[in-house]
């Protein structure tokens, strides 16, 4: 069950006793979007589907309790981070050394103050939107807005993990902007620019599928992961990009390619196997993307390995 304010920050309430969620919920309705799970097996199952801003976490449940419900949270990195505040009927100090060694955010004996609460909630929720605002900082390119080189490095590293595990396979796709140089050289560094963020928000628009991931490789490249996709997917989705990098009809008056911004492609797939790494890959598609531009660029080259 969820409260309807999607503006609002979202609190996943755990307590196996309907009384203490309903008046904690009560309490929040008017600053938050609530969330509840009268087990932790049911709070495991809302932290996965829902983006949670916040735990207030009951001890006491049959079957698994906070303690354990905690512990699953911090194995994840998904929701690691989640602030988790114990709200227990428990005051012994051992308990709240224990929750608090666990990683729990904070530690509130129940009946607590509604106004104390109410703080603590808000101060933990605005220190996670603080970090979670430098997180994004810190993987965006701060020109195009698409992922940067080390978002790209990590993700490719965990989709590659992923893709061992599944046995299926994956791809990655280098795109160059032809003649850049001259087009920078020609029209400025302003126009560049310009020029830069329509072709990244071009390409990643491109990409149909929220698994896949675009982000500036460097200069006026561009890579693309492709998660869980075969050689055919790679190759179509490739051609697309260059289809729609030419549709945007940009001038280019000194590319001796064509009259307008054009991109060179190269692709390359392959299923990973447990003891491998993604460096090859990455590799081939470099490989084919010289082999595009050598041989007069505006072009797709693709491999499988």
């Amino acid at each position: 069950m969820i409260s309807e304010d999607k503006d609002k920050p979202k609190v996943l309430i755990v307590d196996d006793i309907p009384a203490n969620i309903k008046a904690l919920a009560v309490i929040l309705k008017d600053d938050y979007q609530t969330l509840l799970a009268n087990s932790g097996e049911k709070a495991l199952e809302a932290v996965s589907s829902y983006d949670v801003d916040l735990i207030l976490l009951d001890v006491e449940m049959p079957g698994m309790d906070g303690y354990a419900v905690l512990k699953k949270l911090k194995e994840k990195q998904s929701t690691a981070d989640i602030p988790v505040i114990f709200v227990t009927g428990q005051n012994e100090e051992k308990d709240e050394t224990r929750g608090l060694e666990l990683g729990a955010s904070d530690y509130i004996r129940k009946p607590a103050s509604n106004p104390i609460l109410k703080a603590r909630i808000k101060n933990h929720i605005i220190s996670k939107k603080r970090k979670d605002a430098l997180e994004k900082l810190s993987i965006v390119d701060g020109l195009t807005g698409v992922a940067n080189r080390r978002h790209f490095d990590q993700f490719l590293e965990q989709e590659w993990r992923r893709a061992v595990r599944s046995g299926l396979s994956m791809a990655v796709i280098l795109m160059d902007i032809d003649h850049f140089k001259l087009y920078n050289d020609h029209l400025g560094h302003a126009a560049g620019d310009e020029c830069l963020k329509k072709v990244a928000q071009t390409l990643k628009n491109t990409l149909q599928r929220s698994t896949d991931l675009l982000a500036r490789y460097g200069g006026e490249e561009f890579v693309a992961v492709l998660p869980q996709v075969e050689h055919a997917g790679g190759a179509t989705t490739s051609e697309r990009l260059l289809n729609n990098i030419a549709s945007l009809q940009i001038p280019h008056p000194l590319s001796t390619t064509s009259d307008h911004v054009t991109i060179s492609v190269g692709c390359a797939s392959m299923m990973p196997t447990r003891g491998s790494t993604p460096q090859p890959l990455v590799e081939a598609a470099d490989k084919m993307l010289y082999t595009a531009k050598y041989q007069g660029r505006n072009q797709v080259k693709i491999t499988f390995l």
